[in-house]
């Protein structure tokens, strides 16, 4: 396939439909394949009832040698996988062990050049009630962040958060020099001093949202009852997914963000000596402002960002892509989500219709 299909659904086994995907094409990949023997999606040679973990593993593995083909050297590939326990030695584990089928896959992506930046804990206030009595029980999943080059393309300031801190002062401010107990791979905290103007309590555009996410469980109305939360695909959506992106020289456009702090209504602005600075809530608004794209210059035709999930199941990857002006791929295997997963699409653009702004697209 020498073009790619964009804003489409690829009906299929994932790891043959990714041999029809042009290299290098995709911006990034958010997915959550099927857990290993938590879910039996009525599909013969479906993902996940593999006779052992480890052949889960392998089944993986291939699924994402093809997802490293497609992605752009500057890509990420998020992955939500959630684990299990085990009932007999076949399983992988002895009864009643953990299978750490997450781990192992992690571990076997990192031998085949996958780098992982990170591993985001999904946090879940309303976990699957459970009666086991002699453990505890789980209330989160995990999703790596992958990538296959030491440089890549991630936009923080598009997913920072409001600081909680009220003052910088408080917090006391880095030095850079690293503590006489730091070891060779102890992170130095001199950026984060240059970028902290005096009296804020961090970056002026907001602090990094760090790596455990606090997200409910969303049910759905529809035969696909293991639904991806929108929040889950949000802010790596945001983060690795370009908005627009030029054509001629592939640089991703970053719109212009700023956070201002504006004084109370009927309060003066303090000096910056006077000690109520610090008093965010009391003296201050801070308001956020995101404003144009900031073009690359080369007066050349845009298109968006593109998004893939392989195991599309519902189209939650879909339906937020179509939100944030984004362009999708989806590859699914089952029909009866494959047809849900348009209804959502089409009553999202339902919901979207009407007069926007949508990035400029390539005649190519």
């Amino acid at each position: 396939m020498s073009r790619l299909p964009r804003r489409h659904i690829l009906v299929g086994d994932a790891t043959e439909q990714l041999r029809t995907l042009p290299p290098g094409s995709v911006d990034c990949v958010i997915t959550s394949p099927p857990y290993y023997l938590l879910r039996n999606y009525g599909i013969d040679g479906q993902l996940g009832l593999e006779p052992d973990v480890e052949h889960w593993v392998d089944e993986l593995q291939l699924v994402c040698a093809g997802l490293a083909r497609v992605l752009k050297p500057t890509g990420s590939l998020w992955l939500n996988l959630g684990d299990s326990f085990s009932r007999h030695r076949r399983y992988g584990a002895p009864p009643k062990g953990l299978l750490a089928a997450p781990e192992r896959l992690l571990l076997t992506l990192m031998q085949d050049g996958f780098i992982c930046r990170g591993k985001v804990i999904w946090a879940k206030p309303n976990p699957m009630p459970s009666s086991v009595t002699d453990r505890l029980n789980m209330t989160y999943e995990v999703v790596y962040h992958l990538v296959r080059s030491s440089r890549y393309y991630f936009n923080l300031d598009a997913i920072r958060e409001p600081h909680r801190s009220q003052s910088g002062r408080r917090a006391g401010a880095p030095t850079g020099t690293p503590p006489s107990w730091a070891g060779p791979l102890a992170g130095s905290q001199d950026g984060l001093r240059r970028a902290r103007p005096a009296g804020q309590p961090g970056h002026v555009l907001g602090k990094n949202p760090g790596d455990v996410w606090s997200i409910p469980t969303r049910g759905f109305r529809g035969a696909h009852f293991a639904t991806f939360p929108e929040a889950l695909v949000t802010r790596p959506l945001l983060a690795t997914c370009p908005e627009v992106i030029c054509t001629q020289c592939r640089e991703a456009w970053r719109r212009q963000v700023s956070r201002e702090r504006l004084p109370v209504a009927g309060r003066s602005r303090p000096k910056p000596d006077d000690p109520n600075v610090f008093r965010f809530k009391a003296f201050w608004n801070t308001v956020h402002q995101v404003g144009e794209l900031i073009p690359c210059g080369c007066s050349a035709p845009t298109e968006p960002g593109v998004v893939l999930d392989p195991f599309f199941g519902s189209g939650t990857v879909g339906v937020v892509a179509e939100r944030q002006s984004r362009d999708w791929i989806g590859i699914e295997i089952n029909p009866e989500y494959i047809e849900l997963a348009r209804k959502r699409l089409a009553l999202e653009r339902v919901k979207r219709k009407g007069p926007e702004d949508k990035p400029q697209r390539s005649a190519a």
